[in-house]
């Protein structure tokens, strides 16, 4: 679309050369925006951790009935079993909320970091609790799970933000969560099979 140079318009003017109006080109742009989080890319990896997190649930809590007397009289393996228990329900949380659809960034982003939040309260509260009644457990379990949950946290908020890098932060974190709560389940099947 170029301009006429003022030899083709045949006009002058002391500012330089002038085109007619007629002779401009309007161009509409479409712009389409699109949002950072594309659910085609993402919905097998939440599908996965979310079945892995409900699987184990289910298998915890069925183990959990099995020593159900070792687990209720101690404080520790209470307090684990609360923490694992809610811990997966609430990864099982997250990555159902993720896979509702029509949702953008800012909505995933606040569905993790609040689902999460309400996962660290209980999981930092349930372990004091377990460490100011109880000797059996480990202040380095507290550290570890806490920065787990700081990690999630950290990526919700940058993803709501509109960084992507934010999603894999809070996806890894999510993954390593979800080893936690094995562990810690682990730990407690084994110690309440040792006390009964």
């Amino acid at each position: 679309m170029p301009l006429l140079s003022a030899r083709a318009s045949g006009r002058h003017s002391s500012f330089g050369p002038t085109v007619r109006p007629s002779l401009y080109y309007c161009a509409v742009i479409t712009v389409v925006v699109t949002d950072l989080y594309r659910p085609e890319q993402w919905s097998n990896f939440f599908l996965l951790v979310g079945t892995g997190a409900i699987t184990l649930t289910g298998l915890v809590f069925v183990a959990m009935s099995l020593n159900l007397r070792a687990i209720v009289g101690d404080a520790t393996h209470r307090y684990r079993a609360i923490n694992t228990l809610t811990g997966l329900a609430l990864i099982f949380m997250r990555c159902a909320l993720v896979l509702m659809g029509g949702q953008n960034h800012r909505a995933i982003g606040a569905e993790l970091f609040v689902v999460c939040g309400l996962s660290a309260v209980v999981f930092v509260k349930g372990y004091l609790r377990a460490l100011r009644t109880s000797d059996g457990l480990r202040f380095s379990r507290i550290v570890g799970g806490s920065l787990v949950h700081a990690a999630e946290m950290i990526g919700a908020l940058l993803f709501f933000f509109g960084l992507l890098a934010g999603l894999y932060i809070a996806a890894i974190a999510l993954v390593a969560n979800t080893c936690y709560m094995v562990t810690a389940a682990w730990l407690l099947v084994v110690a309440s099979v040792d006390q009964a």
